[in-house]
């Protein structure tokens, strides 16, 4: 059975997810919803969940101050063996602290699938997100590998970050229906992913998880081939692109001020764009 027609699609990015955030913070702002399926990978996942729980300027709170936190990002503890990204931390402060309002996303119709990586088949996992799990079902799908040590339990399978498999989950959208997918990127247009310079750190770090491994080296091929699909879409698909200008500075784990309220501004503007 065909799901919906018209899908909106969310690329994580860490810290970069702070354009997404500004994108979907003007659509809550004008009320602009035409989506019926929902796609998110990692923070663009979170961003996802709080423009269904109708929440603006929630994921630029938790990006611009909770995951600015040395109890967050720690260089010092990460070399002594511990999370570079502490999400244990993040996700039992930020959701007594900013709680998604889930009330709200179980009035909403669509579907919202969150995209993981199951470590032992370095498969995509797409999570149909419900109020009771989306916390969990988020964590998981944010969980980058050895910056955050340990891979969520769901539904009795370890993940890890969704980025892994699928980044851009624009295929398997269309596989499911879509004949018009909207995506938000983190990245300017035009960019490629390329090969890992290291490909025997890869191999050293998940030793334990041979196709995690396979997942991590091919990852460049499986994001470029995402891209190809966007810039040329199937003929019975229209593919409506919002991505940050060429001057977006911000990166994986940055944590300046100025440049994230810079790419926030930058999302905004681009939601405006692209409601005009």
């Amino acid at each position: 059975m065909q799901l919906a027609q018209h899908s909106l699609v969310v690329e994580g990015g860490a810290m970069r997810g702070i354009f997404a955030a500004g994108v979907l913070d003007e659509f809550l702002n004008q009320q602009f919803k035409p989506f019926n399926n929902y796609f998110g990978v990692s923070a663009g996942a979170t961003n996802i969940a709080a423009f269904l729980c109708n929440q603006p300027k929630r994921n630029y709170k938790v990006i611009t101050d909770y995951s600015c936190r040395t109890e967050f990002i720690n260089l010092a503890r990460f070399i002594k063996g511990g999370h570079l990204f502490d999400l244990d931390w993040l996700w039992q402060t930020t959701l007594q602290e900013i709680r998604l309002e889930t009330e709200y996303f179980e009035q909403n119709p669509c579907n919202f699938y969150i995209t993981t990586t199951a470590i032992h088949t370095g498969k995509a996992h797409y999570l149909k997100a419900t109020s009771d799990e989306m916390a969990d079902q988020l964590k998981a799908s944010c969980a980058i590998p050895i910056a955050y040590r340990n891979y969520p339990v769901i539904n009795n399978i370890a993940m890890t970050d969704g980025g892994v498999a699928d980044s851009i989950p624009v295929i398997k959208a269309y596989e499911m229906g879509a004949k018009e997918i909207t995506v938000i990127l983190s990245q300017p247009l035009g960019y490629k992913k390329k090969p890992t310079k290291t490909p025997w750190f890869t191999k050293c770090i998940y030793k334990d998880y041979p196709a995690l491994v396979k997942a991590s080296l091919n990852r460049f091929e499986a994001y470029n081939q995402s891209i190809d699909f966007i810039t040329q879409p199937p003929s019975d698909c229209k593919i409506n692109i919002i991505a940050p200008p060429a001057n977006f500075k911000v990166g994986r784990t940055t944590k300046q001020l100025s440049k994230l309220e810079s790419g926030y501004q930058m999302g905004k503007q681009a939601g405006i764009e692209h409601l005009t």
